[in-house]
């Protein structure tokens, strides 16, 4: 990215281009640096020159401890931006379109506000995690009372479909038996005619 681009960044992550403030920090960043040696060959760091030519950190921090390489920086390059080497972690002044990497600084928060900020976090967390909770529980609620209410018309589908059955059953043979009760009534009453007609003869 570019120096503009990388100050951007920083920005928008609550920062700004790393500052440098004494050789522990140096050595710090180094270290930091010399990891990604086969991803680019220096950082970005939030050194810049202002319109009077004076060099200032971006975080408007002391600029008591400098790292330059041999020869830099040199009274005619003003518009360049600073770079901080991947190999020596030595700084040098590039053009600021170049693409480099970048090493962002975040001010420190102090302990009491970072407690605060943790305790808001988890309250947040917590309170996402009972909505979502409670949306599951009554998902698995409204499927249940589906099921509830499907198993339910379907049982007395059921049993409405069986006692039509048993009611058309139960007119089958009761019509049966009629007619089958009244071939017999007709039998006996032909036979005690028969008789009486025999026995007046």
């Amino acid at each position: 990215m570019s120096w503009a681009q990388s100050v951007t960044q920083c920005v928008q992550s609550g920062g700004t281009l790393t500052s440098v403030g004494d050789a522990a920090e140096s050595h710090f960043l180094v270290e930091l640096a010399d990891l990604y040696t086969s991803k680019t060959s220096g950082f970005w760091i939030g050194i810049y020159r202002n319109i009077n030519g004076k060099l200032l950190w971006q975080d408007n921090s002391a600029l008591d401890f400098v790292n330059w390489g041999e020869g830099q920086p040199s009274g005619d390059q003003l518009d360049y931006c600073v770079e901080l080497s991947a190999f020596s972690g030595y700084w040098s002044v590039l053009p600021c379109s170049s693409q480099k990497g970048f090493i962002c600084k975040k001010p420190k928060i102090h302990s009491l506000l970072f407690a605060l900020y943790l305790f808001t976090d988890a309250k947040k967390d917590k309170a996402h995690g009972l909505i979502n909770m409670w949306m599951l529980l009554t998902l698995v609620l409204i499927i249940l009372l589906g099921m509830g209410l499907i198993t339910y018309f379907l049982f007395k589908m059921k049993t409405q479909h069986e006692t039509e059955r048993e009611e058309s059953c139960h007119s089958t043979l009761l019509e049966y038996s009629r007619v089958l009760t009244g071939k017999d009534n007709e039998n006996v009453s032909i036979s005690v005619k028969e008789k009486n007609e025999h026995s007046v003869v």
